[in-house]
């Protein structure tokens, strides 16, 4: 898939006010500074679509995002330790649900992992309530352009011997690299495979 054009639509906290569900729709969501927003902009070929930060926590919102017109990409807040009150934090998780729950053209959700830390608790709980509420999702990867060889061909084998000891099997996985484009022709040729599932 080559992506041609990626608009921003709208911002917002209520699924009753994202735009009409009348096309597929990707969510992303991960843990807060695991690299979303740069893996997003890499996706799309814009830098500056999803605002990048070194501050934990930057994206509030449900954002939506028009790619060639034809499908919504749309960046979730992120969860885990993102220096917010804890009342923010309680609204964040209510209206990320609620999200998920209730978007009728949600194809999948691609749950980012950083590739450099051993499986987080967090992570894993957060997959367990997407598969408990029926929600199809997808590994993605981060920052494996920052791991040296030798865990580089450790990490994932190691994340699926996690997995196993909740799931059947492992649900699809992604090696990305917002540096270097890694695992870009991969996730899009996803995302291309699906969309023609989606009926209106």
């Amino acid at each position: 898939m080559k992506i041609n054009s990626a608009e921003f639509v709208m911002s917002n906290t209520e699924v009753a006010k994202c735009p009409k569900a009348d096309r597929p729709e990707y969510a992303f969501i991960g843990r807060s500074n695991v690299g979303k927003s740069s893996l997003i902009n890499m996706l799309t070929n814009n830098s500056k679509l999803a605002k990048t930060s070194g501050k934990p926590g930057k994206t509030q919102l449900i954002n939506h995002f028009s790619i060639n017109n034809d499908w919504y990409l749309v960046d979730l807040p992120g969860y885990g330790y993102a220096k917010v009150s804890k009342k923010l934090r309680e609204k964040f998780e209510a209206f990320i649900s609620n999200y998920l729950l209730e978007r009728t053209n949600l194809m999948n959700v691609f749950v980012l992992i950083d590739s450099r830390h051993k499986p987080q608790q967090i992570d894993l709980e957060f997959m367990q309530w997407l598969g408990e509420n029926g929600i199809p999702f997808s590994l993605v990867f981060t920052k494996v352009d920052k791991l040296k060889s030798q865990e580089r061909k450790l990490f994932l084998k190691k994340y699926e011997n996690e997995m196993l000891k909740i799931w059947a099997e492992m649900p699809p996985a992604f090696v990305t690299s917002a540096t270097s484009g890694e695992g870009k022709d991969e996730l899009l040729g996803y995302i291309e495979d699906i969309n023609p599932m989606f009926q209106a």
